[in-house]
């Protein structure tokens, strides 16, 4: 095991520098200016000139993406010759468009996101689980057949299309859910845990269409496939109960790809529902990564974008070590 997460600890390294320099380059050979956008809309070609240089763009690109990388491991100087400050570990560096530190901005932007993630990671895993365990269980019934035709229309619609009908009945015509409220700056909100949920709930439902139709229809393959599998004929040849054998022996079985699935869902929505957060107004870490690309602020979408990698890398990881413990038939290599 120590060997394993050794191995990978050395991939997820080689795989954030990867993402870091693509990420870099697209900006350096991006049409958009970083420093005429700092500069404001009134400003001269000396004043942009000035900003190019108080931003560290006029020197080479690889001296940039070094300067820019040796942050996560000690501080630096960031700022314009003669003016410059220190950068405390990590140094992510400082808004192009606000000066903001970058590490404050994700700090803030962070809670918005697990505000919505964990709510949604709840109601589509029940969801979604559950009901493809009720569908399998029957098989060609009536029950069955809902099941499937509501999943199908589900996976079909994007979050943008629930994301706004949802608020055009709740909010908009039935008026009995607030419109999600920019005030919570924590996972739980200062005004308790009634008023996060009212701000997050059709967030949450959003999310959950889309994906719990999918958990919907994977879970119920597997577990029809697992049903039809040697070891179960055998459970029901010893005379188990049925509910020992779907639970226990079944459903831990059958599982495996769901939490596949599970983990790497997690990791991207982690890295920023960005669609959800624009639609409903959240202040997350995709609704911040979007703002920051369209304004060319190269360190807070690089700093985004490392952090949703490095998301994705540590549930992959994870996925890994649960497969074990949830399926004995798997084993780490």
């Amino acid at each position: 095991m120590i060997v394993f997460l050794l191995r990978r600890l050395g991939a997820m390294v080689l795989l954030l520098l990867v993402v870091s320099f693509i990420t870099f380059t697209l900006f350096s050979v991006g049409p958009a200016d970083p420093a005429a956008a700092s500069c404001g809309q009134e400003c001269t070609p000396e004043r942009v000139e000035q900003a190019r240089v108080a931003l560290g763009l006029d020197k080479p690109f690889l001296v940039q993406y070094l300067t820019y990388m040796t942050g996560f491991i000690m501080p630096r100087m960031i700022g314009a010759p003669g003016a410059e400050t220190v950068c405390a570990w990590p140094c992510l560096g400082k808004s192009f468009q606000t000066n903001e530190n970058v590490m404050d901005m994700i700090a803030n932007a962070l809670p918005f996101t697990l505000s919505i993630a964990i709510g949604a990671v709840v109601l589509w895993t029940i969801a979604g689980v559950g009901l493809g365990l009720l569908a399998a269980l029957r098989k060609g019934k009536t029950s069955d057949r809902l099941i499937v035709g509501g999943a199908s229309i589900g996976v079909s619609l994007p979050i943008p299309v629930t994301g706004l009908v949802l608020l055009l009945v709740f909010v908009g015509i039935l008026h009995v859910l607030p419109f999600t409220s920019n005030t919570i700056s924590s996972p739980f909100g200062a005004a308790g845990p009634g008023a996060w949920i009212l701000n997050y709930i059709l967030p949450w439902v959003a999310i959950a269409i889309l994906f719990s139709a999918q958990y919907i229809r994977v879970t119920r393959s597997n577990m029809i496939e697992t049903f039809n599998e040697d070891f179960m004929r055998t459970a029901r040849a010893k005379g188990l109960g049925r509910r020992s054998i779907v639970f226990k022996h079944g459903v831990r079985a059958g599982i495996t790809p769901v939490v596949t699935m599970l983990g790497m869902d997690i990791g991207g929505l982690l890295g920023g529902a960005v669609l959800t957060e624009q639609i409903f107004s959240v202040p997350g870490l995709g609704f911040t990564a979007v703002r920051a690309a369209t304004s060319g602020d190269l360190p807070v979408t690089m700093a985004i974008t490392m952090l949703a990698a490095f998301f994705i890398i540590i549930a992959s990881v994870v996925v890994d070590m649960v497969y074990a413990a949830i399926d004995p038939r798997v084993r780490i290599n």
